[in-house]
């Protein structure tokens, strides 16, 4: 709840004029298009969503369940991964996720 209250207050530091119901419907609209993913990772800080405009290449979600900082990773073996998963089990992926929880390097340090 924090969270959406520090968005939203940042939101009216950009420009009070934009309700955040603006924010939310351009959100759908996008996603809808194919423009945007929708992400709930790990379930990070509750119940967040995160927004990514989509890739041309699967990628995996690495989630610090420390601090909640989102990294990607792109690998080949992921992709040689989805081949062999279509192949072996005679299934055509078309979308793939994957998301891995663990600690950043600055949170391990800690």
């Amino acid at each position: 709840m924090r969270r959406n209250l520090r968005r939203a207050q940042r939101l009216d530091a950009l420009d009070a004029s934009v309700d955040r119901s603006t924010v939310y419907r351009t959100l759908q609209l996008l996603k809808r298009q194919g423009l945007i993913d929708e992400l709930d990772l790990m379930h990070i800080h509750g119940e967040g969503h995160y927004y990514e405009r989509k890739l041309n290449r699967d990628h995996i979600h690495m989630a610090c369940l420390r601090c909640g900082k989102i990294s990607q990773f792109v690998s080949d073996v992921f992709e040689q991964l989805k081949q062999q998963v279509e192949s072996d089990c005679r299934f055509r992926i078309v979308v793939s996720r994957l998301e891995i929880g663990g600690y950043c390097n600055t949170c391990r340090k800690r």
